[in-house]
């Protein structure tokens, strides 16, 4: 928690910066759920499925130059699932993309982006110890994605915002699961610094 304090410490002056710029720089909370292919079973082995739960998803973006930008995003189940009904787990998605996001009036804009990232699963297993994380409750494996996704920005009073969206990860070697490809779909409530004037 105190890494994460000192991050958000570290950012903020940098996106009040951004801002001051007169660049657009977003920031969003939200919450969700993913789909992905169904459970499948055989004589020989059972690949379990990523769908359900709740994720809870952090934002931000910055346009550089007009509508085009850079975004980053993370995505984590708000809760551990059971792995095979028995290994605690969680799943998190991490990425960083390339972003459009025109705003066509004061009430309405939009978002497309596309990018890479990882999928972390972390398997609760107890105490393990990192010559660099030092102690955790968990061991994780990492997978590389790709990812592409969207949203709806509406705008009800000043520069607050609500913005539907959904993300497709396509997850390289995704061996614990059914599938490699994961929807999250969602809604985040955030704030738009700068930007254009209506």
């Amino acid at each position: 928690m105190k890494k994460l304090r000192l991050a958000v410490c570290l950012c903020v002056p940098l996106f009040l910066g951004v801002a001051a710029q007169g660049q657009q720089l977003d920031i969003a909370f939200g919450a969700g759920t993913v789909s992905s292919a169904e459970s499948t079973f055989s004589a020989s082995s059972f690949e379990q499925s990523l769908r359900g739960g709740t994720y809870l998803a952090f934002s931000g973006d910055t346009l550089i130059k007009g509508n085009f930008g850079v975004q980053g995003e993370v995505a984590w189940r708000a809760s551990q699932s059971r792995y095979q009904g028995v290994l605690p787990y969680r799943p998190l998605f991490w990425d960083f993309n390339a972003i459009y996001a025109p705003r066509f009036n004061k009430y309405v804009g939009a978002e497309a982006m596309a990018g890479i990232g990882a999928e972390s699963i972390r398997f609760y297993t107890g105490p393990n110890y990192s010559y660099f994380g030092g102690y955790t409750n968990y061991t994780a494996t990492s997978h590389f994605m790709g990812d592409f996704g969207g949203g709806l920005k509406l705008y009800p009073a000043g520069n607050f915002f609500v913005r539907p969206e959904v993300r497709l990860y396509l997850v390289n070697n995704n061996e614990f699961f059914s599938s490699g490809r994961v929807v999250r779909y969602g809604m985040s409530i955030g704030y738009t610094f700068g930007g254009k004037e209506f």
